[in-house]
């Protein structure tokens, strides 16, 4: 029971900190124009976002079900690179800019568009060598922090609204009705990829030697670790830097030392800590559980209620729809 109280901390600082650390890269990303959508008060921008989620979910069930493993671990590791590649961009410009050595335009140009691609090959190469937890989680991680700031500034609270709405129901109906993701997380933890982190029990644990999850469920065994899909560490944490970036320049009251619109973000964040202490009560029994709708359901709960607190509305300004 030690173990798993510990796991389960262990977890909730992962989220924690994947949700503080887009808060502190998005103002970078948001003032240099990285941005998946052009307008981020379109509501389409969450039509989008779940019609790819659904097809690239289908690509792979479907792969699973033909018994194309190896293809599946083909577009798994090539969607790693392409994100971490990406994520890399700004950090490596903002890098290149601060290092005190004098670079010319044409190698200041190679450098910055060579670097991340070689970053994420490095990355990308250390998960097909030592796929061990650690380096799952590292890239998990990373993966996470980049891709929740940088859909944060892409999307207006209402379209983030309405993609967690949409995302808990999607997440509840795929575990528990039609059970494919818990499918998917089975295929992920037999291949030993970073689309979730992974929290041991136990000291000598080793990711290599992971059983499926759906036969440990089936065979009843004691899990040595725990396991946290990085959509649930994204999609909640994607409300947070949303909420920051929609209210930028909106007056209210704040926090000690926190402008209006950062108390908002992290009243969010602490919504969704809320609800992840929730899940954890149920994840403890043993069964897979959908993590979204009590996440989404925490991050929207304290957005709300710190909106209220910050500006005094419980419902912001709707933008218009398109």
């Amino acid at each position: 029971m030690r173990s798993e109280v510990r796991a389960t901390l262990a977890m909730g600082v992962l989220l924690f900190v994947s949700q503080l650390a887009a808060l502190a890269i998005a103002p970078a990303f948001l003032y240099n124009g990285v941005q998946a959508f052009p307008d981020p008060n379109n509501v389409s921008n969450a039509a989008v976002y779940i019609v790819a989620i659904l097809a690239f979910t289908g690509i792979i069930l479907l792969l699973v079900k033909y018994r194309k493993q190896g293809l599946v671990r083909l577009i798994m590791l090539a969607s790693v690179f392409v994100t971490v590649s990406f994520v890399l961009i700004l950090p490596i410009y903002y890098f290149l800019v601060w290092v005190p050595i004098a670079f010319d335009l044409t190698t200041f140009t190679i450098l910055d568009t060579a670097l991340p691609f070689l970053g994420g090959l490095a990355i990308t190469w250390l998960l097909i060598k030592y796929p061990e937890w650690y380096v799952v989680d590292a890239v998990g991680l990373l993966t996470a922090v980049g891709v929740t700031a940088v859909l944060g500034i892409s999307f207006g609270w209402f379209p983030a609204f309405l993609l967690l709405v949409a995302m808990a129901c999607y997440d509840a109906w795929a575990v528990y009705h039609t059970k494919h993701m818990v499918t998917l997380a089975d295929e992920v933890t037999n291949q030993h990829l970073p689309i979730l982190l992974v929290v041991p029990k136990h000291a000598d644990y080793k990711f290599t030697e992971q059983k499926g999850l759906k036969k440990q469920v089936e065979e009843g065994d004691e899990r040595e670790a725990m396991f946290i899909g990085l959509g649930d560490l994204i999609i909640p944490g994607m409300m947070s830097v949303s909420a920051w970036a929609s209210f930028e320049n909106v007056a209210g009251s704040a926090l000690p030392g926190l402008t209006p619109n950062l108390t908002l973000a992290i009243g969010t964040l602490i919504g969704s800590l809320v609800g992840f202490s929730i899940l954890m009560r149920y994840v403890l029994r043993g069964n897979p559980q959908a993590g979204l709708p009590l996440l989404n359901g925490g991050a929207l709960a304290g957005f709300f209620i710190t909106n209220f607190l910050v500006y005094g509305t419980l419902v912001p300004v709707i933008p218009r729809f398109f």
